[in-house]
Order: C-alpha cells, then structure tokens, then sequence
C-alpha cells in the first residue's frame, strides 16, 4: 500500500476478503466491506444479520449495522482522511457510486493492484491445498475413462461429474463443462440435452473449489475409435502443453509460456484454431494473476500456480482441449494434475 501510495484497501464480495480476512461475504444488497488502513487498523463491516456467520478475526474489528443503518457512511467514516483508495474489483456498482460520492476528491484505485500480487504467489500451505483439489478431479477424470457417454445427454454427464465433484471432498461445484460434437467448439459451452452419438469427440472441462481453492482440469473423450484427423490434431495439443510446461520456469515471462504452446501448433497448421489464451492464475478464484497469455510480460516467480490448457476448435465438428493445473518451483514447473493425458477412448 506505502508502495503505490494507497491509504486505504476496501474489499467487498469477491476472494480478496477471504484471503485478507478469513470471511467470505454472501452476495446480498447488503453491503459488507473490509476496511484495511495503510497504519495497519483494519475493519470488517457487516450487516447485524450477517455477523453470526463471521466467525473469529485476528487484527480486525468487527463493526455490525443495523438494518437502518447507512452502511456506506458507516465505511466512509473509517476511511476518514484517506486520500488514495483501492477498491474491490467485485464491489457492486451501487456501492462504487455510493462511496464515490461520500468520498469526494478522493483518488480511486483498483485493489487487485494491492492483493493481486499478494494472492498471486502461493505459500506452501496454499500449494497443498491446490495440490489436494487437483487430485480429487484427477480421480474423477480417471473414473469417466471407464464410463459410458453414448446414449447419455450432456445434461447427464454434467451432473454425475458434479456430484463426483461434490462426493471428492469439494464444498462446490464451479463448473462441468460437456460439449460433445459440434458443442466442443465452443470452449465454454453449457452442457445441454443433446444426446452423445458413437463417433463423437468429448471436451470435459470441470473444477470446484474445495478447502477455499479450486481445482480446473480438462480431458477429452472420443466415443468410440477417433478419425485420423483427431488423434493427430490431439498429437499436437499434447506436444503444445508438453513444451509450455517445460516453459514455465521461475524467471520465464508469461508471454514466453504462451508462445511455447503456440510455436507447435501454428507449426502444424492450426494456429487459427487456437483462440484463447494458454493459461490463467488459480488459486482462491478459479482464474486470477498470473495470466499465460501474449503481452503479459510477467516473470513466473516461485509459487505462481496456472493452468496451461491449449485448445483446438473446428467450427460445427468438435473441439479438443487439455488442461493441467502448473505451480512454479525452484526446481522446475512441477504438475498438479496428474491424470492419464492421452485421448481416452470410451463406449
């Protein structure tokens, strides 16, 4: 905060109140704020109702208001005279503009710039956590090599890969993508009732978030022997992440990372097919800093931990992606995820 001349952090709903605080705020149009001062006095603001659910602090005081309380002014006048402010990225609109106008002339920040940083380097406590979660996907990811899929509809598939999800020690599910055939291509497809045929290839990309941090893994499934086309296009996804996790030493740019996937396969004549980036942060959200993507010249340091998931898309045919969960080490980019990477063959 002395560093970039902010007085003062104020973070609502969103993983940088859980990770500052230890208490995760529920989505309400009651506000609740943390209130952290560059002189080290930090205030938790809660709705009356809510404060039950909050648990012990260290180093932070609790405030409650009442339900005809202003909660706005109430925060406003523990910022008092501070001048630089560093706001949630998460933080309703209303209260943004709210605050705003209580606090004129005040210089306005976002706090992704104080936290980011912080949230983005895992200690050892953190790396276990993603380590475990990473792990109880990888069982799953392992079980759906021996399940079937044709005759079952996305919705079907999603929801057993939920209830895995759940069933592996998970507190939630933060999504089970299926798309199948044509579905494949969109990278972010919501799992419908299309029926799964023999022949089609499978895109399984699911995580939740379990002790606080969240897993993300990414396996494809082919009903059925695949065409040529797709084992050798799967051939050159899984000569991709190889080489970008190869890449991802401490000192590397984020940017080097991505090009390390990209290099293959543009070589290989599918560089338009690839369209997004190689990798984001994960950690109490399931993207966040660093993001593996070009023109982000950020140095990996030791305890960055990322996806690296590059992926193909044929438009209207099918769509192919792997994904494993990465942290930077001393000694090397060392996987989370450890799940048979081939393309799994199923009924």
């Amino acid at each position: 905060m002395h560093e970039l001349g902010v007085d003062a952090v104020l973070c609502s709903v969103g993983a940088d109140l859980p990770y500052l605080a230890g208490y995760e705020a529920m989505p309400l149009e009651r506000l609740t704020m943390l209130v952290v001062r560059a002189n080290a006095e930090a205030y938790l603001v809660v709705p009356r109702l809510e404060a039950p659910r909050v648990g012990p602090l260290e180093e932070v005081e609790l405030i409650a208001y009442g339900e005809t309380d202003d909660p706005v002014a109430v925060v406003a006048g523990l910022v008092g005279n501070a001048r630089g402010l560093a706001i949630g990225d998460h933080t309703w609109a209303r209260f943004v503009i709210d605050l705003q106008r209580q606090l004129p002339g005040r210089g306005w920040s976002r706090a992704s710039e104080v936290v980011g940083p912080l949230r983005a380097v895992k200690d050892a406590a953190e790396i276990e956590a993603l380590g475990a979660a990473a792990h109880a996907v990888d069982e799953i990811a392992g079980e759906m090599r021996e399940r079937p899929f044709a005759g079952r509809t996305e919705l079907d598939v999603h929801r057993e890969i939920a209830d895995r999800i759940v069933e592996r020690g998970h507190e939630r599910v933060n999504f089970a993508i299926v798309g199948s055939g044509p579905n494949g291509a969109s990278p972010h497809h919501d799992a419908s009732d299309r029926v799964i045929e023999p022949g089609d290839v499978v895109v399984c990309d699911f995580g939740g978030t379990m002790r606080g941090y969240c897993s993300d893994i990414t396996r494809v499934f082919s009903i059925g022997e695949p065409p040529a086309e797709v084992r050798d296009a799967y051939e050159v996804l899984r000569e991709a992440q190889e080489a970008a996790v190869v890449a991802a030493t401490v000192g590397t740019p984020c940017e080097d990372v991505d090009a390390a996937a990209r290099r293959i396969i543009d070589a290989a004549g599918l560089g338009a097919r690839f369209i997004h980036r190689t990798g984001h942060g994960i950690g109490l959200d399931a993207h966040e800093d660093p993001y593996i993507v070009a023109g982000n010249t950020t140095p990996l340091v030791a305890g960055h931990a990322f996806s690296i998931e590059p992926g193909v898309y044929f438009e209207g045919r099918f769509g192919l992606r792997l994904e494993d969960i990465v942290v930077a080490t001393p000694d090397g980019p060392e996987r989370l995820n450890l799940a048979p990477r081939e393309l799994a063959i199923v009924e």
